[in-house]
């Protein structure tokens, strides 16, 4: 399952509210890219696809596909405001390696060695 902790889920709710599109939710996805091979994708969404898992975060709903979900199960995403600027943290038990910027990492699949929502 995937986590967001009460931050991320309090940022991704000012975001739908000032939205000017109808959003039913929160899409995360794996794309291939960045310098470590694979790379974290956050958008709101109207709708979910046929063959996404939806997971329920509060008031939140978070759409994942079927190719990204074994790349993201038990991640923890979190929501950092700070001097230094402000964004989201991913936290991924199957990144095996991560880049700097921590929005690029790589699985063992692919070459390289809060609150819980239902």
């Amino acid at each position: 399952m995937i986590n967001l902790t009460e931050t991320a889920i309090q940022a991704v709710g000012r975001f739908i509210s000032s939205s000017d599109k109808p959003t039913g939710g929160l899409r995360i996805e794996v794309t291939d890219g960045g310098c470590s091979g694979l790379s974290y994708g956050l958008r709101l969404e109207a709708e979910y696809g046929a063959e996404d898992t939806v997971i329920n975060c509060g008031d939140v709903k978070v759409f994942i596909d079927p190719l990204s979900l074994p790349k993201l199960q038990g991640m923890t995403i979190d929501f950092m405001d700070s001097l230094e600027g402000s964004g989201f943290k991913f936290t991924n038990p199957n990144a095996v390696k991560s880049c700097a910027c921590g929005s690029s990492f790589s699985t063992s699949d692919n070459g390289a060695p809060t609150k819980t929502c239902s």
